[in-house]
């Protein structure tokens, strides 16, 4: 029998959807606010889900302590209160949509949980629009 563990966290980040390979009015009709040149911000709410079986000595599926301090690790310390395209290298070539950014934290993660746990990552950018990755 498998449960499923979450973990809620937030960050606030600034970002630009841009692709440099159009013309400037093409990035406006496609990405309309998102676009603007000085940037703009967004609260993100990230939800980390890890699903896996109880492990019978400790009752845990994991250790939510330790899954809250990878979190801070990889996610947090990295990307709350900067500049998504200017400040960090994953965004340097990659245009820092929701979809991206999920990918981005999900393979982050990825890399520090052990391949017995499923991972699924929910990235809300705003209250009504968010995006999910199950890898």
């Amino acid at each position: 029998m498998k449960v499923t563990v979450c973990r809620k966290e937030h960050f606030n980040a600034a970002h630009r959807l841009n692709n440099p390979a159009w013309s400037p009015e093409m990035n406006q009709r496609v990405f309309g606010k998102c676009n603007n040149p000085n940037y703009h911000g967004h609260n993100y709410s990230l939800t980390v889900k890890l699903t896996g079986s109880v492990n019978p000595e400790t009752g845990y599926v994991y250790d939510m302590k330790l899954l809250s301090d990878l979190i801070q690790t990889e996610v947090i310390a990295k990307f709350d209160h900067h500049n998504l395209n200017l400040d960090t290298e994953e965004f340097k070539n990659l245009n820092p949509t929701a979809e991206n950014i999920a990918i981005v934290i999900w393979n982050r993660l990825r890399e520090k949980i052990p391949a017995a746990y499923e991972l699924s990552v929910t990235l809300f950018e705003t209250d009504r629009n968010f995006v999910e990755y199950h890898g």
